[in-house]
């Protein structure tokens, strides 16, 4: 680890490095210096490249099993697979450009890579990408709880507004206003990111409180976990943040990435995973009330939920009557009939006369 400088302020500005004794008159701040800053050996740029890579394709599979899986859900929870499919596609694009800055940002010379004007590229997307995903893991919990109507969009529009200003303010702190290595900004921009990332946790943990108990045990413990992973793992991140106020060095800087690739990995493939779950598990719930109908059975764990099947009646408003579905054949199997060749083109198919004539056939 590289020792830290101090600087003096004077009146013309941060002059070079002094001594504490020879600041007599002077405010001494403290300094830091960016993550990027740090020159890496061959095996500290290895191995931060190997989990840059690792972290991206994993969030890509992520993003195509999303696609792929998207019909085992019901549209009563299709906001959770919707904000999941923008949290991984954002994230596969946000490392892609993590990778490219990573190789261009650092010179070989010798056995050590130097970071060139275009480090700071190696970190400013991550927080790019955290000012979308953020809010929308917020969206994703909040989708699958037992909030409705007027509550649920109090909910969201307020877990995904502080959540932005969360990673905003952090961005301030980081890349704007500490960028010059006052550590009093990092402080200061730090703090205010926290009051944030309190008022989020409390929005989102009132929501899952509320929901425990109208829930089955299976969903309810599944949601429950999720919350856990999605909170623990936003504990990781402002720990990353201050690790420049007291620690500086290539082996620092590979320790930020390797964690901050660890940290996304589980957050929005584990957290997301565990989300589909409960999703899944309510669709079925929903199936086995009557309250819904899904076009497949729905397995999880290779244990059946619910079957699959059409309703044969539309349930209206309540009070409303009942109106009852004409029976239609799975359109999977249908073929033209010689009895269909020989109708009149004229004659509607769904008519009362055609049918008439159909049945007597």
């Amino acid at each position: 680890m590289f020792p830290r400088p101090v600087y003096r302020v004077t009146t013309a500005g941060i002059s070079s490095r002094s001594s504490p004794r020879k600041a007599r008159n002077s405010v001494l701040i403290a300094a830091t210096s960016a993550p990027w800053t740090a020159p890496l050996t061959e095996s500290q740029h290895i191995l931060t490249l190997y989990f840059l890579v690792i972290a991206g394709l994993a969030l890509f599979a992520g993003f195509v099993r999303t696609w792929t899986t998207r019909s085992e859900v019901g549209s009563r929870f299709r906001p959770a697979l919707v904000a999941r499919l923008c949290v991984t596609a954002v994230a596969s694009l946000s490392y892609v450009l993590l990778i490219v800055g990573f190789t261009l940002a650092y010179d070989h010379t010798g056995s050590t890579w130097v970071p060139n004007a275009g480090a700071i590229m190696t970190m400013a997307p991550r927080f790019m990408d955290w000012s979308v995903t953020v809010p929308l893991l917020t969206v994703e919990l909040l989708a699958v709880c037992t909030l409705f109507g007027a509550g649920v969009r109090k909910a969201q529009f307020l877990a995904m507004a502080g959540s932005f200003l969360m990673i905003f303010t952090g961005f301030l702190g980081t890349f704007v206003f500490g960028a010059d290595g006052d550590a009093s900004q990092l402080y200061l921009w730090g703090a205010i990111s926290s009051v944030f990332w309190i008022f989020v946790n409390v929005v989102l943990i009132r929501a899952v409180r509320k929901s425990l108990p109208v829930l089955t045990p299976e969903s309810a413990g599944l949601l429950r976990d999720a919350t856990i992973l999605l909170l623990c793992g936003w504990v990781i991140y402002p720990l990353v943040y201050i690790i420049p106020i007291f620690a500086f060095g290539g082996g620092w800087t590979t320790t930020i990435q390797v964690t901050l690739c660890v940290a996304d990995v589980l957050v929005k493939i584990g957290f997301g995973g565990l989300i589909h779950r409960v999703a899944k598990l309510r669709t079925a719930e929903d199936v086995r009330a009557g309250d819904d109908v899904h076009s497949e059975a729905i397995w999880i764990s290779s244990v059946k939920q619910s079957d699959a099947g059409q309703p044969r009646e539309i349930y209206l408003a309540e009070g409303a009557a009942v109106h009852p579905n004409r029976w239609r054949p799975p359109t999977s199997s249908a073929y033209a009939s010689a009895i269909a060749a020989e109708d009149d083109s004229s004659t509607p198919i769904d008519s009362d006369e055609n049918l008439g004539e159909r049945r007597s056939h």
